[in-house]
Formats: C-alpha cells, sequence, structure tokens
C-alpha cells in the first residue's frame, strides 16, 4: 500500500532527509519556522554534541622551555648533559637560590633524551642484557611464557622525566597494593610505585632537602642497589629502580641530610646572571616564549633535534672510553690532597670524565677531561665535622699509645 504524501514529507524536508541528525536549514522554505520534530532532532542528535564549544578542562600543553635556550649556566647544563651520557655517574645537585632557573632547566632535558628499552609488563620485566645484569629468571611467570613465544617484552621509548612530588605517600614511592583490583575482582596484587616507573628515567625532586625521611631512605635503598623490595603481608615484589637522580634545592629552606648528599655524583651551585646583557636576555627570551610557546620552541627545533643525536651518539661511546695514564695520577692526587674520604669520589670524577670525553668524540680521557670536571665531582665532599672527630682520635690515639709506652719503660 502507497504512504500518503504527508507521511512521507513533512514541510518540505524528504524522509531521508528527517533520518539524518542535521537537516540542513537551506530545506527549510525562506520565511517558514522548522517543524517540533525537526527542533527535536537538532537539540537530540549527534550534530548537538558536535557543534558544542569544547569544555575547558584546564590541561596544560605548552612545550618544555628548550634546553639550548637556556642562557649561560653553564656548569649546570654540562653536568645534567653529564648525567645523562653516562648515568653510572650518580646524578647532580643543583643547590642554589630561588628564581635561577634550576627547575626549568631540568624540565627542558625531556627533548633531548634519547630512547632506551621500556618493558611491557607492569612488573617491569626485561630481557637479559638490556639493563646491567639482569638475568633472564629475573622474567615474571607471564614475561617468560612471552619469551618462550617470541613475543615482545619492551619496545624503545625515550628517557622520561618522573617528578618526585613534595607531597608522595611510602605508597605512592615504593608502590602498594592495588585497591581496584582488590575491590572489582577480590584477589590482592602489588602495583608498581614511582621508584620502579623511574627505571632507566630520570627522577628529578624538588625540593629535595624538604623531604619525609622515610621516603628519603627509601630512594637511598633504591639508588645504592639499583632495585628494592616491597612487602605487604604475605606478598613480597622486587622491582628494579636505575635511575638518574637529580635535584635541586634552597639552602635557605634547610640542609640535606648527608647520607642522601653523598648518593649525587655531581653537585652544581647555581647563582644569578651577573653579566647585564645575559640578564636582559633572559628577559627577552622567556617573555618570547611565554607568548607564543609552540612557535618558541620551534625556532629551536633544529638545534635540539641535533644535540638529541650527538647525546644518543656520546651514550654509545661511553662503554669503549678508557682512562688515560696521566689522568688516573692527576685525579687521585686531586683526591688525596684534598684528603676526600669517600671512594664515591674517585668513581664519580673518572666516570664524569668518560662522559666528557664521549661528549666530545673521543675514547681516551685526557687531564683537561679531569681538569675541566673536577670541581664537579669533588664539590662539597669534605666535612668539617669528620676532620675534627678524625683529629679528636689521633690526639686520642698518641695519648694511649703514650701511656703504653711509658708503662713498658717502667717496666723494663
Amino acid at each position: 500500500m502507497k504512504r500518503p504524501a504527508s507521511a512521507r514529507n513533512i514541510a518540505g524536508v524528504s524522509e531521508q532527509k528527517i533520518m539524518i541528525d542535521n537537516p540542513p536549514d537551506t530545506d527549510i522554505p525562506e520565511g517558514a519556522s522548522p517543524s517540533l520534530l525537526l527542533q527535536m532532532l537538532r537539540e537530540s542528535g549527534a550534530q548537538r554534541v558536535l557543534t558544542q564549544k569544547p569544555v575547558d578542562l584546564g590541561i596544560a600543553d605548552n612545550p618544555p622551555f628548550p634546553f639550548l635556550a637556556v642562557v649561560a649556566q653553564m656548569e649546570m647544563r654540562i653536568a645534567l648533559l653529564l648525567a645523562v651520557i653516562n648515568p653510572a655517574i650518580g646524578g647532580v645537585l643543583l643547590i642554589g637560590p630561588r628564581g635561577t632557573g634550576k627547575t626549568t632547566c631540568v624540565r627542558s632535558l625531556v627533548d633531548l633524551l634519547p630512547a632506551v628499552p621500556t618493558s611491557l609488563c607492569p612488573e617491569g620485566c626485561l630481557p637479559d642484557g638490556l639493563v646491567g645484569d639482569s638475568h633472564q629468571s629475573d622474567l615474571c611467570p607471564e614475561c617468560a611464557l612471552k619469551a618462550e613465544r617470541g613475543e615482545p617484552l619492551y619496545t624503545m621509548e625515550p628517557i622520561r622525566l618522573v617528578e618526585l612530588p613534595l607531597n608522595a605517600r611510602l605508597e605512592d614511592v615504593v608502590g602498594g597494593i592495588n585497591e581496584r583490583i582488590a575491590v572489582q575482582q577480590n584477589r590482592v596484587r602489588l602495583e608498581r610505585g614511582i621508584l620502579s616507573r623511574a627505571d632507566q628515567n630520570l627522577l628529578y625532586i624538588d625540593e629535595v632537602n624538604l623531604l619525609d625521611d622515610i621516603i628519603v631512605d627509601a630512594i637511598l635503598d633504591a639508588a645504592a642497589q639499583g632495585h628494592y623490595t616491597v612487602r605487604r603481608g604475605a606478598m613480597a615484589g622486587t622491582y628494579r629502580s636505575r635511575f638518574v637522580l637529580v635535584g635541586s634545592m634552597n639552602p635557605e629552606e634547610g640542609r640535606l641530610r648527608p647520607q642522601i648528599m653523598d648518593r649525587f655524583g655531581l653537585r652544581v651551585t647555581v647563582r644569578g646572571l651577573t653579566d647585564d646583557e645575559d640578564r636582559l636576555e633572559v628577559y627577552q627570551r622567556v617573555r618570547a616564549y611565554r607568548a607564543a610557546p609552540a612557535r618558541f620552541v620551534a625556532e629551536w627545533a633544529a638545534a635540539t633535534t641535533a644535540a638529541r643525536e650527538e647525546i644518543a651518539l656520546a651514550r654509545e661511546l661511553v662503554p669503549a672510553v678508557q682512562l688515560g695514564r696521566e689522568a688516573q695520577t692527576l685525579g687521585l692526587e686531586l683526591i688525596t690532597r684534598l684528603k676526600l674520604d669517600s671512594h664515591r669520589a674517585e668513581y664519580t670524577l673518572f666516570e664524569a670524565a668518560r662522559a666528557y670525553a664521549a661528549a666530545d668524540g673521543r675514547d681516551l680521557v685526557s687531564v683537561q677531561d679531569i681538569r675541566a670536571i673536577a670541581p664537579l665531582a669533588l664539590r662539597q665532599r669534605r666535612s668539617q665535622f669528620m676532620d675534627d672527630f678524625f683529629a679528636r682520635q689521633s690526639e686520642e690515639d698518641a695519648e694511649i699509645q703514650y701511656e703504653i709506652d711509658t708503662i713498658s719503660g717502667n717496666a723494663s
């Protein structure tokens, strides 16, 4: 039976056009208002969603300030690059007043960081040979099965900058029980913490001197061993945590515990610039960046790409860099004359020198390399407290020896 024309045509709009969500306004006769049905379609169809203005979620999308656009501050920038080139250095500590660009410089590293193997497993498993002395037996049961089937266990991703907030709890830092899985699936599973997620990445702690002692102890343990263990009742999990530790602090706000101070390989004293032209250049660059961040970053894109490639090449060269005999002699003599007790002094000094040579494309550390990085590696490693302690101990030992000699003389 043929449908009546009135059923197939409403206000001059065909049946096919009624079925779509956005009937064109041009199909409505001039001067005529759309029917109630068309209004309902417009208000309830997909076009209503598409025509709405996007909601501002407050998400920032500004790219970081380019590392190469930082004015002067050569010592700070060299120290950060050396730590990226050779993670064995042990990280960097930036000490200075607020407003001198410490945090900006650290965060600007993200565009220079090369790619490293990143685990696809929630437990952070990586196959043998990719991370130091890891072994196949370190794989969890699921990853072991994947390895047998030849499935990929990792992807190559750029090194990330993982920031540790000051309000982080111990469970956030080391990990704990996944509450969502416990409630939804009625089973207990340990969740990785920030230290595990920082594996093979940079861990940045702003205002590191204000961290709670319990958080500091957890970081020290992970940094020293390259892994840590979480225990929750009968459950336990061991996670890799080999990261480059970068910290910044303002000494006006408090001192840093000696235990964590010694974990930083390089120490940089950051001061405000004293040259008028440099300070003016800082103002102009910051102003240009805030006015148009994307455009400012694009102006430095070519230089940033070239620098990232150079860093990747230097990282590949580091294992082949050797210490020259003269460089070894100079480094050990410096440590002896400065009366440094910590053996981390020569380790940091020589590893930083190897990174410095690799950055220059050389496979042999020279005396000039030692001279260039010695202040960074040996600064603030002396302790007046320990000097006084050993001095008092020497006096006491001398008194004891005097009494022993006196008694021996009287007996003879």
